[in-house]
């Protein structure tokens, strides 16, 4: 992975504080204080070297060690989550799980709040923007009800931080709940890439909107919703499908353990949807039952022209899928035509 180096100033810092004293969403209004001097016993368990086999192990930790507050990627929950009999191990002593870096799906999002059984808040950030800059609270984790829908968005901006949706590579504005590109202007926003001056201005303009390169959509009540990479985006026909909506519904089949959507080469629509799945331990899904799966959650162009089968699937240490990693096979060789 080659390192991402940027540039920031003092005001970072500063906001960065403001975020770790910000409300985190837990009973009665807790606050979470970094600089304190009370120690709370934090551990960051994001590292998804070794997964699926280090995740019992983990589990005990959180036991043993009477873990208060826990930073978590999906990749890591989703394997937490599978170990047989998770769901019954002592974590009373959590007060918080917080979790980011990559999109995690409804399935895994509710099968750990069962598992846990303590709050969780997501935060969403780049490493151009230095840290967080959206959270979704504690009290936004809602199973069931009208509010249960904010458990597939990215949450609310932070105070000093705003946002413009725009048509991908344009300056021109989304309507509202129309899906664009998210651009962002805060103290956090990076100052440039070291080195770097031409794709530094590509990023940022002269006036601070930093372009993030995810697409997603803001609804009436101001909360973010995240539906992929722009540079995901498959255009099959004309249309637009992004590959985490068909990831998302895909999920909930109970044959599926993981799974990525990519765009294959089509003669006739130029790109037409893939599911690459890794089953669950037993389970032995046919590709027609996962596209009728969802072909009755989806619109029918967003379905999968095609399912192949894997053991595992490329993620960074991050969890992040390696989608080009993904697509490379099937477009090698091709003029590529990629999003």
């Amino acid at each position: 992975m080659t390192p991402i180096l940027v540039t920031d100033t003092v005001r970072v810092p500063a906001a960065a504080l403001a975020l770790r004293t910000s409300r985190a969403g837990g009973p009665g209004g807790q606050r979470v204080n970094k600089v304190a001097t009370r120690v709370e016993l934090t551990v960051d368990l994001d590292a998804i070297e070794g997964l699926p086999d280090a995740a019992r192990a983990r589990l005990a930790a959180l036991a043993r060690h009477r873990i208060t507050n826990a930073l978590f990627v999906p990749a890591m929950l989703q394997f937490l989550t599978q170990v047989p009999g998770a769901a019954e191990g002592d974590y009373g002593a959590l007060r918080a799980i917080v979790y980011g870096a990559s999109p995690i799906t409804n399935e895994v999002l509710v099968r750990s709040l069962k598992t846990f059984r303590c709050p969780f808040v997501q935060v969403y950030g780049l490493t151009e923007t230095t840290g967080a800059i959206t959270q979704l609270a504690a009290e936004d984790h809602a199973t069931e009800g009208p509010r249960a829908r904010l458990l597939r968005s990215a949450g609310k901006p932070f105070p000093w931080v705003e946002f413009r949706i725009v048509e991908p590579g344009t300056e021109r504005e989304c309507a509202p709940g129309d899906v664009g590109e998210l651009l962002t202007r805060s103290v956090q926003n990076f100052r440039g890439y070291w080195g770097r001056p031409e794709e530094t201005a590509r990023t940022l303009s002269a006036d601070g909107w930093l372009r993030t390169g995810d697409a997603g959509y803001l609804d009436a009540e101001g909360y973010l919703f995240l539906t992929d990479r722009v540079k995901d985006m498959i255009i099959t026909g004309g249309e637009n499908v992004y590959p985490a909506e068909v990831e998302n519904a895909l999920s909930d089949h109970p044959a599926v353990a993981d799974v990525a959507v990519i765009g294959v080469p089509d003669d006739r629509w130029g790109e037409t949807v893939k599911a690459i799945v890794v089953p669950r331990a037993g389970a032995a899904p046919r590709p027609e039952e996962l596209i009728a799966f969802a072909r009755a959650r989806l619109a029918h162009f967003k379905c999968p022209t095609s399912v192949d089968f894997a053991d595992t699937l490329p993620r960074n240490p991050s969890g992040k899928l390696l989608k080009r990693e993904l697509r490379e096979p099937y477009w090698r060789g091709r003029e590529r035509r990629i999003n």
